[in-house]
């Protein structure tokens, strides 16, 4: 699995190459720590439900749909109900903890949980593999163009479709 870091991650190798190889399983333990940690400041609560979503969203560096989740809660028996999954999410981007991915229609964990940043997203097109990459030149951009005819950027998404290492090599 890979991705990417605005800041280094102790468990990865190269925390600014996109889609380096990096010990996983710490990196989703970090991520989900700082949630919780987050949560906890700010006086929400990582109900169960939330807290399993948000480690199904770092199980894999991927985006995925709303049915998807649902579908892994409902074989854990968290309930097969449509709002069960959807409201997870909805308070995980909410937080900072998900992003959402809308070439995609689908959620990612966010690797920098209350980190300020502007992510970019690294689509690969032939395996789904998702890399979150740091946007703020990009998201500079954009608020310089819109300060020129008086508008105020307050969100951005940045999506770019591509090819992985891993599937650059295999020629797809």
């Amino acid at each position: 699995m890979a991705h990417l870091h605005e800041t280094a991650c102790p468990g990865c190798e190269s925390p600014d190459l996109a889609f380096a190889r990096h010990d996983h399983a710490h990196c989703a333990s970090d991520a989900l720590t700082r949630a919780e940690a987050l949560a906890a400041a700010r006086g929400v609560r990582l109900t169960p439900v939330r807290r399993r979503v948000l480690e199904i969203l770092l199980e894999e560096h991927r985006a995925l749909g709303a049915y998807d989740v649902l579908n892994r809660l409902a074989a854990e028996g968290f309930g097969n109900q449509p709002p069960v999954a959807y409201r997870a999410l909805d308070f995980l981007e909410e937080q900072g903890f998900a992003h959402r991915v809308r070439r995609l229609n689908a959620f990612a964990a966010c690797m920098h949980p209350g980190e300020a940043h502007s992510p970019a997203f690294l689509i690969c097109r032939a395996c789904d593999k998702l890399s979150e990459a740091p946007a703020a030149p990009i998201r500079a951009a954009l608020e310089a163009a819109g300060a020129e005819i008086g508008f105020t950027v307050e969100g951005s998404s940045v999506e770019a479709l591509g090819l992985c290492p891993d599937c650059r090599g295999a020629g797809k």
